[in-house]
């Protein structure tokens, strides 16, 4: 089962809104409803995301992308649709089971900090297990060990206006970790920040990940932090998800000339990875060894560490599982290939013979990997 599911959500503001909503059903455009003094904010959005997953929400202003995140913690009703936790329907509970799902299970991380000035460090940390109940010396525990864990250990007595942005960020995130809650929602949460802090950040929410295992929904308006960040990719526009995919399939099979055009001046060999572009190896195939001098890489491994292994030779760089096993070959034509955005194999003329990479040759062979 999913962690989180949102189906056929709407949220129209305005007149009649769930008559708007059956006019939409049946082909009316955003602009048409405009014209009638009906704004449609979110149309027909459905995605699933599963646990431990880092769902990004990519979109210009006015997408819809913050009123669909609004939706999914019931800050907003949906006009039409559900939402779906672990389950359980959120649009079908009352204001008081809300309140209780929003102060156990679901934390919002917001893109202004909204700190309490007037409380230090450590007490606004603190203050989403203040709302709930927690005795004083649990939350203040709780609330250090958040702070610890955002890097912000020897802070706690210090006042938000005597650190820096990127600093009372980790603060409000801090105190999303301190709930305990399994799905945090991220509104912008870094666009405030510099660039430099801002990649900071999404260095340390990626290792924050790693180590917790949250369930996230992240906003942003910004394609390269998507693909840094996202695990799935929503692409909105004009209320509308018009592709949901992994960073690479949105980089190498856009959906439509919109997605398209955000994607041309991205650095592809950061997004790109050598078991995206690998050449499998043959299923069934007997085990390959790797001839000394190999370089070898995982799955994971961007093609942009690839350049330095092919700049000193021309031979396939292994690309092998957790076990050591070969699960590919990466050669340099296929790299070359992947950065040139050329077209899939599938799409290319039938008639023309494609070009095989050289395998890696089988532990019982003593040459060293050779080109076809």
């Amino acid at each position: 089962m999913s962690r989180l599911k949102a189906e056929h959500l709407y949220k129209v503001f305005g007149r009649r809104p769930e008559a708007a909503v059956r006019r939409l059903e049946d082909g009316a455009s955003r602009d048409e409803l405009r014209a009638d003094g009906t704004t449609a904010a979110v149309i027909d959005a459905s995605f699933e995301v599963e646990a431990g997953q880092i769902f990004v929400v990519m979109g210009l202003s006015g997408s819809g992308k913050s009123t669909l995140l609004r939706m999914l913690n019931g800050l907003l009703e949906p006009t039409s649709g559900s939402v779906l936790y672990d389950g359980r329907d959120l649009t079908g509970l009352s204001p008081a089971e809300l309140r209780d799902v929003r102060s156990h299970n679901i934390s919002m991380v917001f893109q202004h900090f909204a700190l309490f000035p007037h409380r230090s460090v450590l007490e606004n940390a603190a203050y989403g297990l203040e709302v709930r109940g927690v005795p004083r010396a649990e939350r203040l525990e709780r609330a250090a060990e958040a702070l610890e864990l955002a890097g912000l250990k020897g802070w706690e007595s210090s006042w938000p206006d005597e650190l820096s942005g990127g600093m009372q960020q980790r603060v409000g995130l801090a105190r999303a970790l301190a709930t305990d809650a399994d799905l945090l929602l991220m509104d912008e949460s870094f666009s405030a920040l510099d660039p430099l802090i801002r990649r900071d950040m999404q260095d340390q929410l990626l290792d924050l990940q790693k180590r917790l295992k949250k369930t996230i929904v992240f906003i942003t308006h910004d394609l390269n932090e998507a693909m840094r960040l996202g695990d799935r990719i929503a692409v909105m526009r004009d209320g509308r998800i018009v592709q949901n995919g992994t960073a690479e399939d949105i980089l190498v099979r856009p959906a439509n000339d919109y997605v398209a055009s955000f994607i041309q001046d991205v650095d592809r060999s950061r997004v790109l990875t050598a078991g995206s572009i690998m050449a499998e190896q043959a299923a069934g195939a007997a085990p390959v060894a790797v001839p000394d001098g190999t370089t070898t890489v995982s799955a994971e491994t961007p093609v942009a560490e690839l350049f330095s292994p092919f700049s000193r030779s021309d031979s396939p760089v292994a690309v092998t599982d957790e076990s050591g096993e070969v699960t590919g070959v990466v050669t340099r034509d296929g790299l070359l290939a992947a950065l040139a955005d050329q077209p899939d194999a599938e799409e290319q003329d039938a008639d023309q013979p494609e070009e095989v990479p050289a395998p890696l040759v089988p532990a019982s062979e003593p040459e060293v990997i050779t080109h076809a």
